[in-house]
């Protein structure tokens, strides 16, 4: 079973690594439009608090399985993420 405490961490890590990463972006080229990566951060702190609730849930039928997923959903939401980073 994934601990919560290492999902919630590696969930901070990842997307606050992705947030650096597009702002990073958005200061070395200042010709792209802003709206873009805002857009992005917008969405990806968004999907953090989705993804937080879904940790915190405590009504589940079998705990483990649905921590598995919510480290697969992490995994999968990052890739779009940087896929999404990647081409501004």
């Amino acid at each position: 079973m994934a601990s919560i405490k290492q999902l919630k961490k590696d969930l901070n890590n990842r997307f606050g690594e992705i947030i650096d990463g597009a702002l990073i972006n958005q200061e070395t080229n200042p010709e792209l439009p802003k709206e873009k990566t805002e857009e992005l951060v917008d969405n990806i702190i968004s999907e953090f608090d989705e993804i937080v609730e879904q940790i915190n849930k405590k009504d589940v039928e079998n705990r483990s399985k649905h921590l598995s997923s919510v480290k697969d959903n992490i995994q999968k939401k990052s890739e779009e993420f940087i896929e999404r980073l990647n081409s501004l």
